[in-house]
């Protein structure tokens, strides 16, 4: 915690009027408790994202690899086609809501395996202003019960190897575990996703995953296999941080 935070919940949350409620949050600020949870909101890209079923809270490296999504959705898209996306592994819902409300005519589904996220990305669609016959929201596993293809298939998957023991423990503690251990070495729900997007994509349609950069190897080796051809990128930090899985 620091004086930033505190300072960005009473202006956020208490509207600059300090009262005991907003240093009780300061408390549970001082003990580890996110920020986002905290204010019950956090900004990605021109999006307010709730967190009201306590989601994983977005990342900036998400929304910078988001914004270069939402670019290549518009310049692959002819103007005569409405393109599809899935936002799997959705969470909040903030990749998904972005895409919608940036481009105006798109259809996004939501893919998410915890129930108690799917009002979250309702709320979020809602205040958000997009109307709900653009958008399915679907409590499942992956692709089930998804028919159909896609143009762009979006993902932020839980990823982290925790042999790394690279994340915070505020973190661990406070934020869904099921959104953020990938397994062995991370890469268990990567796996999963290369191998059954092939099924759910257009031919050349684009898979897009978040990842570690330590997956990156093995995430191209996946891509290969499954007649993907792959491109990891950098975030805004340097840092490998998300593949691009063209199908063929």
């Amino acid at each position: 915690m620091d004086g930033q935070e505190e300072q960005w919940l009473l202006k956020e949350k208490y509207r600059g009027e300090p009262s005991e409620a907003f240093f009780a949050d300061c408390k549970r600020l001082a003990l580890g408790e996110p920020l986002g949870y905290l204010i019950g909101h956090v900004p990605f890209l021109d999006c307010t994202i709730y967190l009201d079923s306590r989601p994983l809270i977005p990342r900036p490296e998400t929304e910078y690899w988001t914004e270069e999504a939402i670019a290549e959705i518009k310049t692959v898209t002819p103007a005569s086609e409405v393109p599809r996306i899935l936002d799997l592994c959705a969470g909040s819902g903030c990749i998904g809501v972005a895409v919608a409300k940036e481009i105006a005519d798109a259809q996004v589904d939501f893919s998410e395996i915890d129930e108690s996220h799917l009002s979250t990305i309702a709320k979020n669609l809602q205040l958000n202003n997009i109307v709900p016959e653009r958008t399915t929201v679907k409590h499942t596993n992956l692709f089930t019960d998804f028919a159909g293809t896609y143009n762009f298939i979006l993902s932020n998957p839980p990823y982290i190897d925790m042999d790394l023991k690279r994340t915070d423990t505020t973190v661990l503690e406070h934020e869904p575990y099921i959104a953020l251990s990938g397994g062995i070495a991370g890469l268990e729900v990567i796996q999963k996703i290369i191998e059954e997007a092939p099924k759910h994509l257009e031919r050349h349609g684009q898979l897009w995953i978040e990842h570690e950069p330590e997956q990156s190897a093995e995430i191209r080796n996946l891509a290969r296999e499954h007649k993907f051809i792959c491109t990891t990128h950098h975030d805004q930090y340097g840092v490998e941080r998300y593949s691009v899985l063209v199908l063929q």
